[in-house]
């Protein structure tokens, strides 16, 4: 069952490493650490991390970011999970979203078992549908953090530029998001999203069939679009709660 789940944008300046000690966007990482601490509070059995990738799969827990692709000069890896190794001494690489999403369980202190799935980023909604059963399936008490932008099309200094399309994509998922209307998630356009550079599209489509519908309002901690790109942090009110 799900126990808890929150949603956090997976940007490379979450991560301290490309950032050092200049305090950029603040106010989005304290809210993603309010978010994930919420999860940990919940006492869940394990913590999931759904975020977007190259393919869909799952990823050995103790697994890294690699932050080179972003600066080179960190050397391999470089990574906020920097201590969690695999049994032979070797830590695989993550994508960005899940290891951007299991440095913040890290920073949170959670040491408890994590699970990793990515969700290919051209997943049609019945393949987004049917990872997010699986997730809601098992008996343990699961708490699922979700990681993915909004559109990288929200200005002129945006990296795919602006398209007036982007912000009305935008706050029509923090509505859904707000109000419960997790069908209005799973419906989601994958080709408009895909046209408006929105990497989170399958990760809340996962999102939406693992919490199973409708109902379960959320409390938004973020949303702005700092750099033109969009960035949603929430957390949702669980049944039990």
């Amino acid at each position: 069952m799900i126990a808890a789940a929150a949603l956090c944008p997976g940007p490379p300046l979450l991560a301290r490493e490309l950032t050092g000690q200049a305090e950029i966007l603040p106010d989005l990482r304290h809210a993603c650490m309010v978010a994930v601490a919420r999860l940990v509070a919940a006492a869940p059995d394990v913590i999931a991390v759904v975020g977007p990738a190259d393919l869909t799969a799952t990823w050995d827990p103790a697994g890294a970011l690699d932050l080179t692709a972003y600066a080179p000069a960190l050397g391999r890896p470089a990574a906020p999970g920097a201590a969690r190794t695999t049994s032979d001494g070797e830590r695989s690489a993550l994508p960005l979203a899940l290891g951007i999403g299991a440095a913040l369980l890290d920073k949170a202190g959670w040491d408890g078992p994590r699970a990793l799935w990515s969700v290919g980023g051209s997943a049609p909604q019945a393949e987004c549908a049917r990872i997010g059963g699986d997730l809601e399936a098992p008996a343990e008490r699961i708490a699922l953090l979700v990681m993915g932008d909004g559109s990288a099309r929200r200005s002129v200094s945006a990296p795919g530029y602006l398209d007036e399309r982007a912000e009305p994509f935008d706050a029509e998922v923090e509505r859904a998001v707000r109000d419960g209307d997790l069908d209005a998630l799973a419906a989601l356009d994958p080709a408009l999203a895909a046209d408006l550079m929105v990497s989170g599209r399958p990760a809340w489509q996962v999102l939406a069939a693992a919490l199973g519908g409708t109902g379960l309002r959320a409390d938004v901690l973020y949303s702005d679009a700092p750099f033109g790109v969009g960035y949603l942090v929430a957390v949702f009110k669980m049944r039990d709660s």
